[in-house]
């Protein structure tokens, strides 16, 4: 009989499997320039070093670091059953110099798969350095598939850190590796697993990244003559074109729950075969897209890592909300992404009219700097390519509700449940 859970008094042999060894243990690397305690977050301590070296404040200003892990987990489907999936998740702020510090970490990283993956958001000018530990595959020790970071339409500093395993790294169980990406280009972009990519990202290996604009933070006046003016835009547009008020990040997903059982209980998997049934965004099912949690959502099902404290064993597996809430008369960026690797979704908007703004990070704008901006009710997307999405909110009242949905009406469902599915809500303050 399948058990959903893996029997805790198995637990102490899997983890001494993984961690077993000095070698895999003292492979774990954080590499972050003037981080001290390599836990991939600078303090104050860490910029003074850094200024001993002879960087300017801006130069430190821009650099960010993050560590991932990468392993699997669990995530809660729209009516409420379980999903066995492949993710990373944030070591960001663990430290990871001592080796008990290493264990640690790589504990933490057990069974913590988020879907979708923690999301990167930088800004234009930053240098990132992102550390990637392959903590293994606690649910099935008989996996050592290695890993990778791929963020999908992004021009690489080197393509050894481009993700492609053909022709650059993948870092294997228990080991580490730091990618380099200068951030020049803002615009909206998603980044996966390239490893069996069909495999991997079908998994659940997918996340969200942005890159906002220089121009952010100079107030300019949009429309002219209009008297509201933006700080934030979505591109270095020079007229305030993509300026808005609040931002949401929207990636397009789907199970195959059929797949997702045959990988937990090691049977064969049916590539050909392959058809989602669960259609996500943020990687939840309506309702659950519209819970505003974000820290402590689903109710965690726990690692069991450490069964002395329970407490600790708690992961939260899908920390973004889908919820989209603005003040009448706002402007609301929408950042809608698709990373499926087996269908296109047509993603609808009834009431709020759609201005697209860029298409694959890219300003929609002509070579004589015309905007070939448009409005519509309704975008297409196939697996890699994002839209940066504008809606207007003048006109809405207070209490309003509008629905942003699939309009592919078969992926409006969960599983075989007849509500649910692809669908969010756009609520007016």
């Amino acid at each position: 009989m399948k058990t959903k859970y893996f029997s805790k008094a198995l637990l102490p042999l899997a983890i001494t499997l993984m961690l077993g060894t000095t070698n895999v243990v003292a492979s774990v690397l954080v590499q972050c320039p003037g981080d001290r305690n390599e836990n991939a977050h600078l303090n104050n301590g860490d910029r003074t070093v850094l200024a001993g070296e002879g960087l300017t404040p801006e130069e430190i200003a821009n650099i960010k670091c993050m560590h991932l892990a990468s392993g699997d987990g669990f995530a809660t489907l729209g009516d409420g059953s379980t999903s066995y999936i492949f993710g990373f998740s944030d070591l960001t702020g663990l430290p990871t110099r001592r080796q008990d510090q290493k264990e640690a970490a790589l504990q933490a990283g057990m069974l913590a798969a988020q879907w979708p993956a923690p999301t990167i958001d930088v800004d234009e000018g930053n240098e990132l350095y992102l550390t990637l530990t392959n903590v293994g595959m606690l649910m099935r020790p008989d996996l050592f598939d290695p890993h990778t970071v791929h963020v999908h339409g992004f021009p690489e500093a080197g393509y050894v850190f481009d993700g492609i395993p053909d022709a650059s790294i993948s870092i294997n169980m228990g080991a580490s590796l730091t990618y380099y990406y200068k951030f020049n280009d803002p615009g909206t972009y998603m980044y996966h697993c390239h490893v069996e990519a069909a495999e991997h990202m079908q998994m659940g290996m997918l996340g969200n990244l942005y890159v906002k604009p220089n121009q952010n933070g100079t107030s300019i006046e949009y429309p002219a003559g209009s008297g509201k003016n933006y700080t934030q835009f979505a591109y270095n547009d020079g007229d305030g074109a993509t300026g808005y008020d609040v931002d949401y990040p929207i990636q397009l997903g789907s199970f195959d729950s059929a797949f997702h059982i045959a990988s937990e209980t090691v049977q064969p998997l049916p590539f050909a075969l392959m058809k989602d049934d669960y259609a996500m965004i943020n990687g939840r099912g309506y309702p659950d897209t519209v819970d505003p949690r974000t820290q402590d959502f689903p109710p965690a099902l726990g690692s069991g890592a450490n069964p002395s404290n329970p407490a600790a064993n708690l992961k939260t597996t899908q920390a973004v909300s889908s919820l989209v809430t603005a003040d009448p008369g706002q402007r609301v960026l929408l950042r809608v992404s698709n990373l499926n690797i087996t269908r296109f979704y047509t993603l609808q908007s009834l009431g709020l009219p759609m201005q697209v703004v860029g298409k694959d990070a890219k300003l929609l704008r002509g070579p004589d700097g015309k905007d070939l901006f448009y409005s519509t009710n309704s975008v297409t997307l196939g697996g890699g390519e994002s839209y940066d999405v504008i809606l207007d909110t003048t006109g809405t009242s207070s209490g309003d509700t509008f629905f942003l949905y699939a309009a592919n009406l078969n992926y409006l469902s969960n599983g075989t449940e007849e509500l649910g599915g692809m669908m969010t809500e756009i609520r007016i303050n």
